[in-house]
């Protein structure tokens, strides 16, 4: 997708600003996490659009897993908490 479109599927979920976005989508790219190409729009000029990479998709499974990992270890917290 291109970058404000990612923005506004983002912002259903969560409140983001386009000052969050395209710098992680600079560094991604850069890290060859993810490609860019630029197409024709019918609504303006032409726009970037990314696409996540092969390295990308191990990199976010990488990510996800240590995510459960933490969600796991915060819920611990919490429940030694209420004891």
């Amino acid at each position: 997708c291109y970058g404000y479109e990612l923005i506004e599927t983002i912002s259903k979920h969560n409140e983001i600003s386009e000052g969050t976005i395209y710098p992680l989508l600079r560094k991604l790219t850069k890290e060859g996490l993810c490609t860019t190409y630029l197409q024709e729009s019918n609504e303006g000029p032409s726009r970037k659009y990314y696409q996540v990479t092969e390295d990308g998709v191990a990199y976010l499974g990488k990510q996800l897993i240590e995510w459960k990992e933490f969600i796991k270890s915060v819920d611990t917290i919490i429940e030694i908490g209420d004891e």
